[in-house]
């Protein structure tokens, strides 16, 4: 998860998705709009708004293998930032959204005012450290730079990372809240904050980083095999959720598509499809 992207910038962007969604209307559009919640009109498609992989991905195994069975009509929308799903779906401009863990939706709740819920649990996508010029933690000496994501929820966890395999030390308590004014003992080395979606594209300019599984992925890395260290799936707080705008939880569609994705044919999907780089959030029930 994965990024602290300039709300000016992401402003801008807000209303160029408003234009682009126009044709199907947004929440500016009083003719448009239609009941939500349990009152939800279950005739019309459940747009949901998803990081590329796997988040999308998995949404489109959905639509083309589950939803039609469950009478659900499903729409997914790529987004590559971590701004926009929250204010498109805060705004109406999205019925939901799938790409963020519990602590970054805390921390954007917080600052940008937005009322946005989680549904449920689907999976986790564990943070790594990758490196094209060194192999092993031991190679990383002092006078080396290491790139971080720079949102305040993904930094804290890549320190935490960092400082779990003896890289840097942080002052005591600051968990996953952590900034680079909290390293106690940086041991010599430099750090670059970046935009998380960008992290991967550093990794020539750097020699290490700390990168989202997502974005791992889409850069063709395979997180099981091409990290240097891995986090630990056991006791992990970041599994990736369907979200929705606050009192949209009751609405049919979503209660149809959190149960499909929390189905056997979901978990078999992912444990399939990405071998453990990225891995089920829940215990699918059993088949009845």
């Amino acid at each position: 998860m994965r990024k602290n992207i300039k709300i000016t910038a992401a402003a801008a962007a807000t209303a160029a998705l408003a234009i682009g969604l126009s044709a199907c209307g947004t929440s500016s559009d009083p003719a448009s709009k239609s009941e939500t919640g349990a009152n939800a009109d279950t005739s019309k498609a459940l747009v949901v708004a998803a990081s590329p992989t796997p988040h999308a991905d998995i949404l489109n195994f959905v639509k083309k293998n589950l939803a039609d069975k469950e009478g659900l009509k499903l729409e997914v929308k790529e987004f590559t930032d971590y701004v926009l799903p929250n204010t498109a779906t805060q705004n109406g401009q999205v019925d939901a959204n799938f790409f963020q863990h519990k602590p970054y939706l805390d921390d954007f709740n917080a600052k940008q005012k937005t009322t946005i819920v989680p549904v449920v649990d689907v999976h986790l996508e564990p943070l790594g450290l990758y490196s094209n010029k060194v192999k092993d933690l031991k190679d990383i000496k002092a006078g080396q730079t290491i790139a971080v994501p720079n949102d305040t929820t993904n930094g804290g966890r890549a320190l935490q990372l960092l400082a779990e395999n003896g890289l840097i030390t942080l002052k005591d308590g600051v968990g996953t809240s952590a900034k680079l004014s909290d390293i106690t003992d940086k041991k010599g080395l430099e750090f670059k904050e970046l935009e998380a979606a960008t992290v991967p594209r550093a990794l020539n300019d750097v020699d290490a980083a700390v990168i989202n599984g997502n974005y791992a992925i889409e850069a063709k890395l395979k997180p099981g095999k091409d990290s240097i260290v891995l986090e630990k799936a056991e006791g992990n707080p970041y599994a990736n959720f369907l979200a929705v705008k606050e009192g949209n939880e009751k609405d049919p569609r979503v209660e149809k598509l959190a149960k499909l994705l929390n189905s056997d044919e979901v978990k078999k999907f992912i444990e399939d499809t990405y071998q453990g780089s990225i891995v089920p959030a829940f215990g699918a029930p059993a088949k009845s």
